[in-house]
């Protein structure tokens, strides 16, 4: 129990207790001990009631200890069971009882003074008592052995307490009343030992045994609250390790459900903003639940401190990191000196002082911290679970001292104990990467500090090692990789090309175990940044340009590569034989249910399965695989592409065509200038109209030009590329705001771009080969429809509207097989949904309404409401072919990352559209009224 009461997570549970001892505490008076302390002294040795009596003080002398916490009850407690073991010899039939309870007190006492002597006697006498009841006894024995390990670290005692669950499960065979509780502890002890070896497949495996439990927990069981409580706990933890999105979704309905299950008076806390927000009220309530005394506080306290710490990580506010310190300074009083959590503590109050240290620079508050977690590391000798996370914890305080003081041990000491934990955290150990890159960095400072080049090779030595492991899903391999690459860059390393490979490797396995709902959208945002316009710089400054065209795509659109994966065409699979049939069916149903389904790991390795199957076959070796050059130059068949870079260590554009090799222009301009420009863009297009505008707007067009189109077209014309031509632009970072189709001298006798080539633009090139390959396969006649809400719910009434949508009518109506127009009332959400599903062919006029900090929810203005991305990416729209996007914005995305192009245009054309007409910023109803006759007139 003191397992479960020690997790946050376990909210009902605590309550719960909490509430069953208040009834105990009025049923059970102090005189019930004064009764029993009577009844044995009218009962004396030989009295045929002694041995009763004896047993009756020392439990309720024990049921007193835990709700009053008064140690003088326990000591004597002990005692009394000490005498009632005497009293009962080898062959009692109760020996095994007495046993157990005597366990069960110094084990209390060990938990409250830390002797290890005492634990180490509990465990005797459990082994004793399974020797006469093995299977409830092997349950008690394994949970002091785990008290054991977590206390001194020995992980023979983990592994033995794992053994004995299993023994203990083979004796609850399907159908036996206490199989979900068997369920129950065996995960519970691999979640422990994933913990302290690193191994993820025991988490995994705990993971799937509290499955089982809680399956055999229906509504109504009186261990359903606890089942999904460790179940929750577990996938949690997981998160925490991997980073896996879905785990923490399904975390929080399981801990909700869980709450559900408590009654509602039971807590009395506000509406909050956040999930973590509601989370700390949670454990807030949990605190007054464990008033002074209570043998679980520390636990409390350590969990409300950790989840303010996680706020803090997240919004910045140091209040939430101070009130934290001062929680954790709480704990560590109640885990004094041989105390099993002292060294957990002691790290826990280390590591927030460092982080109030990076955020305000006091001296004291790193030299505190650095003296705390020395102690922590005296408490976990060789051998101890959790040495390596000792080790390690030191280590980053003492470079941080480094970094601020120079003093050249404190950075010795780093490297030595970073050496000191790897050497703990072998190959597959979950840790490893975090570990290999604590140590470059460290020989890497040393290095820049003493130019010794020992320190720099040994740096890369280790970085290396990140390329070899398999698969990599976690957040903190992925931020491992990252660091190898700007280590290499600053470092001018040969090690730099690897490390992005590397790195995007990593990223594309972490994004694999995501399912492509926007809710996981920050998770890739966070997780691609800069990295794919690195690597591409990274690869041209190499003269490696098809490397350089293959990463740029592989670290660009991840999210609509992701979602794509699961939507992807399988056609061709189908046709390809029975077996293809099958597969291409198994796969959809897989892809459907990884769009639907918390349980996105179990469905993940399924999915992973069967696309393996399938790359099995002949011709699908590549299925689903980021494409090599040899595909993606595919997108220059009707012309060229002109892949636009910006990068922090420079900008470039790699001319791309079908034929000849790709052709390399320098830009003379940096990433800081192109954002300036874009920034400056984006402010003016918000107010377009003034003929002062005009004047800006030109001056930008100009730079635009000068710096970026007019080296492109030197180099294109150089290559023998006509004027007319149809050109394509994929720009990426803050090229993707900047207007490069309407850049030119803007003087008189000197052509615009616009007067040069006809450009296009492209999320990625895979896209663009993408829609090339969706011709129709349907026979049947294409269908028109034009949608118009000049009076939407929200936003001021559009008065050209409706005479845009007639002159639609009057230019396509005669020449399409059919032509439907949706307006006013109309032109609801559903309704355009709808009308999609049955046409090919769109014309939308409408607000456009760009949503920069939460992209998915940037719409189109319907009378009932905003058509947003989210919806649209849930459509499954037969062969769309074009859509013409009369709206403002349509183009414009997601402001901190631009490159995942999260916008109007591009859901439209993810979504299955060949080709999308859209807008880069405001446009008058009037204004594009007009750009619509125009455009209808030049289809003739």
């Amino acid at each position: 129990m003191g397992q479960l009461l020690c997790c946050a997570s376990n909210i009902a549970d605590h309550v719960d207790a909490a509430e069953e001892s208040q009834v105990a505490l009025q049923q059970c008076p102090s005189d019930h001990v004064e009764k029993h302390r009577a009844a044995l002294e009218n009962h004396p040795p030989g009295h045929y009631r002694h041995l009763t009596s004896v047993v009756n003080l020392a439990n309720s002398l024990g049921d007193r200890f835990e709700r009053q916490g008064i140690l003088s009850d326990l000591d004597e407690a002990i005692e009394l069971h000490r005498a009632a073991l005497l009293l009962h010899p080898p062959g009692y039939a109760d020996r095994s009882t007495i046993l157990n309870n005597l366990a069960n007190s110094l084990r209390d006492r060990f938990k409250q003074r830390g002797i290890p002597s005492d634990l180490g006697e509990a465990i005797e006498l459990h082994r004793a008592a399974l020797l006469l009841c093995p299977l409830g006894l092997s349950i008690i024995l394994q949970s002091v052995l785990q008290d054991r390990s977590k206390q001194q670290g020995a992980l023979s005692d983990i592994d033995e307490a794992t053994e004995l669950l299993r023994a203990a499960l083979l004796l609850c065979p399907p159908g036996h009343s206490l199989r979900s509780t068997s369920l129950n502890n065996l995960a519970i002890s691999l979640r422990d030992r994933s913990k302290q070896r690193g191994v993820p497949s025991d988490l995994d495996e705990a993971i799937e045994l509290l499955r089982t439990a809680l399956l055999l927990c229906p509504p109504g069981h009186s261990l359903r609250s606890t089942s999904l409580n460790n179940l929750a706990f577990s996938l949690r933890g997981r998160f925490q390790q991997r980073g896996i999105p879905s785990d923490l979704d399904e975390a929080i309905e399981l801990y909700r459900v869980a709450l559900i299950l408590c009654p509602p008076d039971r807590f009395e806390h506000r509406g909050v903003a956040s999930d973590l927000d509601e989370a700390i009220e949670l454990l807030r309530a949990v605190l007054l639940l464990g008033p002074p005394g209570h043998s679980d506080r520390s636990g409390f306290l350590n969990n409300l401190a950790n989840s303010l710490r996680d706020r803090f990580k997240q919004l910045g506010a140091l209040s939430d990191l101070d009130e934290a310190i001062e929680l954790h300074r709480a704990a560590l009083i109640l885990c004094p000196a041989g105390h099993s959590l002292r060294s957990t503590s002691l790290n826990n109050l280390a590591m927030s002082l460092r982080d109030r240290f990076k955020r305000r620079g006091v001296p004291s508050d790193l030299d505190e911290a650095i003296e705390l977690n020395g102690a922590a590391l005296l408490l976990c000798p060789p051998g101890h679970s959790l040495r390596s996370m000792s080790l390690n914890n030191l280590a980053m305080c003492l470079r941080d001292r480094f970094n601020q003081r120079g003093v050249p041990s404190d950075l010795d000491k780093a490297i030595e104990l970073h050496q000191g934990a790897l050497l703990l955290r072998p190959h597959g150990h979950s840790d490893r990467s975090a570990s290999l890159n604590n140590l470059a960095l460290s020989l890497r400072d040393r290095f820049q500090q003493r130019g010794t080049l020992s320190d720099l090779d040994d740096t890369f030595r280790l970085y290396v090692q990140l390329s070899y492991l398999s698969h990599a899903t976690s957040r903190v391999d992925l931020t491992a990789a990252k660091s190898w690459a700007t280590s290499a860059e600053e470092t001018n390393h040969a090690s730099a090309l690897l490390a992005y490979q590397t790195a995007l490797k990593f990223l594309d396995q972490h994004v694999s175990l995501l399912s492509s709902s926007p809710r996981h959208f920050d998770v890739v945002r966070m997780a691609t940044a800069a990295l794919a316009m690195d690597a591409f710089s990274c690869s041209v400054r190499r003269g490696m340009l098809t490397t350089a065209v293959e990463l740029v795509e592989q670290g660009r659109a991840v999210f609509w590569t992701q979602w794509a994966r699961l939507r992807s065409p399988l056609h061709e699979l189908s046709l390809s034989g029975a077996t293809g049939a099958a597969l291409e069916v198994e796969f959809k149903q897989l892809s459907f249910r990884l769009h639907q389904s918390p349980q996105i790991r179990q469905l993940t390795m399924e999915w992973n399965d069967v696309v393996s199957r399938i790359r099995m076959l002949p011709d699908f070796s590549r299925f689903l695989l980021h494409p090599l050059f040899s595909d993606l130059r595919k997108a220059a068949e009707d012309g060229p592409v002109i892949i636009v870079n910006a990068s922090q260590y420079g900008c470039d554009a790699l001319i791309i065509h079908s034929a000849d090799d790709p052709v390399h222009v320098p830009l003379d301009i940096t990433r800081a200038e192109v954002s300036e420009l874009s920034s400056e863009f984006q402010s003016l297009a918000e107010q377009f109209g003034s003929a002062n505008h005009l004047h800006k707007l030109a001056s930008i067009l100009r730079k635009l030009w000068r710096d970026i189109v007019d080296p492109v077209v030197q180099a294109l014309r150089e290559s023998e590329v006509h004027p007319g031509s149809r050109i394509w632009w994929c720009p990426t970072a803050e090229f993707t705001l900047l207007p490069l189709h309407a850049a030119g001298p803007y003087e008189k006798k000197k052509d615009n771009l616009s007067g040069i080539y006809i450009s296009s633009y492209t999320p990625t090139l895979a896209t663009l080969v993408r829609a090339r390959q969706q011709v129709s396969r349907d026979t049947s006649p294409q269908h028109f429809v034009a949608i118009g809400q000049g009076t939407p719910n929200r936003g001021r009434p559009l008065q050209c509207v409706a005479p845009e949508l007639t002159v639609v009518a009057q230019r396509l109506a005669p020449v399409v097989s059919s032509f439907t127009s949706l307006a006013d009332g109309d032109a609801t959400v559903q309704g355009a949904l709808d009308a999609l599903n049955h046409n090919q062919w769109l014309h939308l006029a409408c607000h456009g309404m760009p949503n920069r900090q939460q992209p998915f929810e940037s719409s189109f203005a319907m009378r009932d409401g905003p058509l947003m991305i989210k919806d649209i990416i849930r459509s499954n729209w037969q062969n769309p072919e074009f859509a013409f996007l009369s709206a403002c914005h349509t183009t414009v995305g997601d402001e901190k990352s631009p490159d995942e192009s999260i916008h109007l245009a591009a859901a439209m054309q993810f979504s299955g559209f060949r080709s999308v007409i859209g807008s880069m910023w405001s446009v008058d109803d009037e204004v594009a009224r007009q750009v619509v006759v125009r455009f209808l007139r030049q289809l003739g």
